[in-house]
């Protein structure tokens, strides 16, 4: 592969990487600014209460843990600061992980296999 080659590709990763982040921050934005219309600027955990100043400190979280789910009414929303929304995802990790649950890593993430022909396509 020449050297030429592998720059375009490279950058044209980039490109993707670049553009991919640019509309998930778009995203986020969007019901970010929308959250923040219907919701008092309060935590919902420690009731913590935010200005201008400190509102870059509150998150969006989303209560079904899927951030495509972002219904008008923000029903699946809530407002958390960023250590109570840290505290709410690392208690869902430690469920799944608490004994009498089976682990995220023991349940297969994919079902595709794509060597599973690959002794056939050998011997030819």
């Amino acid at each position: 592969m020449s050297e030429k080659s592998t720059t375009s590709g490279t950058s044209r990763l980039d490109q993707l990487v670049a553009e991919t982040h640019r509309n998930r921050d778009a995203r986020e934005l969007g019901y970010r600014e929308q959250a923040l219309k219907l919701y008092p600027w309060i935590c919902g955990r420690c009731q913590r209460e935010f200005s201008r100043e400190n509102l870059h400190e509150l998150t969006v979280h989303h209560r079904d843990h899927n951030h495509d789910n972002n219904p008008a009414d923000g029903s699946n929303w809530e407002l958390l600061c960023l250590y109570c929304h840290d505290n709410e995802h690392q208690r869902l990790l430690e469920a799944g992980n608490a004994p009498g649950t089976e682990s995220p890593a023991a349940t297969p993430s994919a079902t595709h296999q794509p060597f599973a022909a690959l002794q056939s396509l050998l011997k030819k």
